[in-house]
């Protein structure tokens, strides 16, 4: 038992790389997509677009627009997922939480606040783990140090 169990552990181990990136390219992407539709109406209609400059909501799609980007790339990884996992967290108990205490149905059950959760956790999670080896941080640490 225990050697089939390892062989998958192994097996699954070797895709561990690719999975982490796709994972980080979805949520990246996925992000961006939600600050885009707030800011631009794109690739979605959105019930509201928020104004220029208006806060928190401009601020907060700016947030998920640039910091989703960057999490997609792979690019400053750590940092980009510590500032949306913040946003998130900041959005839920702002907003969702005072609503209902349970955020898995849409109010007045629950306090529809899944998706901000499922985002801050997801987010927190690259906090520590980095973009992986697929992504733009890999690339950079390979690159040799110039000297001045």
């Amino acid at each position: 038992m225990s050697l089939v169990r390892n062989g998958l552990d192994a097996r699954l181990a070797r895709h561990a790389p690719g999975v982490l990136s796709l994972f980080r390219l979805v949520y990246g992407l996925l992000f961006a997509a939600y600050g885009s539709r707030s800011l631009f109406n794109w690739p979605v209609r959105s019930p509201v677009v928020v104004e220029f400059g208006s806060w928190p909501g401009w601020y907060a799609a700016l947030i998920e627009i640039v910091a989703g980007l960057l999490v997609a790339a792979g690019l400053f990884t750590r940092a980009a997922a510590f500032v949306a996992s913040g946003e998130m967290a900041v959005a839920y108990f702002s907003v969702h939480q005072p609503q209902a205490l349970w955020p898995v149905a849409d109010p007045p059950a629950g306090n529809g606040g899944a998706l901000a959760v499922l985002f801050c956790f997801a987010f927190f999670l690259l906090v520590f783990t980095g973009g992986g080896s697929y992504s733009l941080d890999a690339r950079r640490r390979m690159l040799p140090l110039r000297r001045r």
